[in-house]
């Protein structure tokens, strides 16, 4: 290795005719620290090589300087990726950095192949994941759909979005069903919301309207002094109820069947209707009336499933 005052540099490899070479430049500042620059280049070996010459004397070949930052960024690669990508690891975790942004993208990139079941297996069978960690994780997620809940019913989000939501949160509609299908047409004129297994592993129906919107749930006067069901609240019964005959309708057809994987015997539908949050006492009464004079459909508001939401969780409504 040969140098001058503020610079240091080695031979790393010398062939007939070209010589590589690495040194450290340093740069040195009034204001602020001296800097040290990574200079790297070939060159055109003379015919009479001396081993003080430093590349400014020699013609290059190609050569690159790196800057103080961009030297730095380097040499932390080289400490943190040679060996782990020396040994054949592609992907590693560096474990005295657990909460590294880089570390989250692996983690992420580990948890995001397409074989889930595999990838699920893996992590039981290893016992990666703690059972505290693990109830955690699914508390965590869960409080961020309930943050995200309340988000839509404050923007007064349309059905669709609602849908989406629903489908990754069916935990919310309680212990009757287990998963939703991934069939939602009952026949070709019919296609439900969702359409569930439940519990005892037969089929039921979803149902969902927006919360708000034109939509209302009682009607504008009373009638004989009770509330009564709106129009708008009527037809969407009248859409369950119709979604509820032609699944019975179905019930024997094997096409059906092997279709949605279920069997269908007595469905039951659960239409998500509505807001509840501003119901005075008498409101209240009349829609446990209203529930209980139907013995194959349940009625919940957009403040039931939230209140329900948040008891699974053990969170104050």
């Amino acid at each position: 290795m040969s140098g001058v005052k503020g610079q240091k540099f080695t031979v790393l490899k010398n062939k007939k005719t070209v010589i590589t070479r690495a040194g450290f430049w340093k740069v040195s500042h009034n204001t602020r620290e001296d800097e040290v620059y990574l200079k790297v280049g070939r060159y055109k070996k003379p015919k009479e090589w001396n081993d003080e010459d430093i590349p400014e004397v020699l013609e290059p070949k190609s050569e690159l300087t790196l800057d103080s930052e961009e030297f730095q960024q380097l040499l932390s690669f080289l400490e943190e990726n040679y060996e782990p990508f020396k040994s054949g690891t592609k992907a590693f975790i560096p474990l005295d950095k657990p909460y590294d942004q880089n570390t989250a993208l692996q983690v992420r990139q580990l948890l995001n192949l397409p074989d889930r079941r595999k990838i699920l297996d893996f992590l039981i069978d290893n016992d990666v994941i703690p059972q505290d960690l693990e109830v955690g994780l699914s508390h965590a997620r869960r409080s961020r759909a309930i943050d995200e809940f309340n988000s839509l019913l404050e923007l007064d989000q349309v059905e669709p979005m609602w849908q989406s939501w629903f489908e990754e949160n069916s935990w919310v509609l309680g212990s009757d069903f287990v998963k939703v299908l991934d069939e939602r047409a009952i026949d070709t004129k019919n296609i439900s919301d969702f359409l569930m297994q439940s519990y005892d592993g037969f089929l039921d129906v979803v149902e969902i309207k927006r919360p708000e919107g034109s939509l209302k749930f009682w009607s504008n006067s009373l009638d004989h002094g009770n509330w009564v069901p709106h129009s708008d609240l009527i037809k969407a019964i009248t859409q369950a109820s119709i979604y509820i005959h032609e699944v019975e309708r179905e019930a024997n057809d094997l096409k059906f069947y092997e279709r949605v994987g279920v069997k269908a015997i007595k469905p039951r539908c659960t239409l998500i209707y509505g807001r509840s949050n501003d119901w005075c006492k008498e409101q209240q009464e009349a829609f446990r009336i209203l529930n209980s004079s139907y013995h194959n459909l349940t009625i919940m508001t957009y403040d039931h499933v939230l209140d329900r939401a948040r008891r699974i969780l053990g969170k104050n409504c």
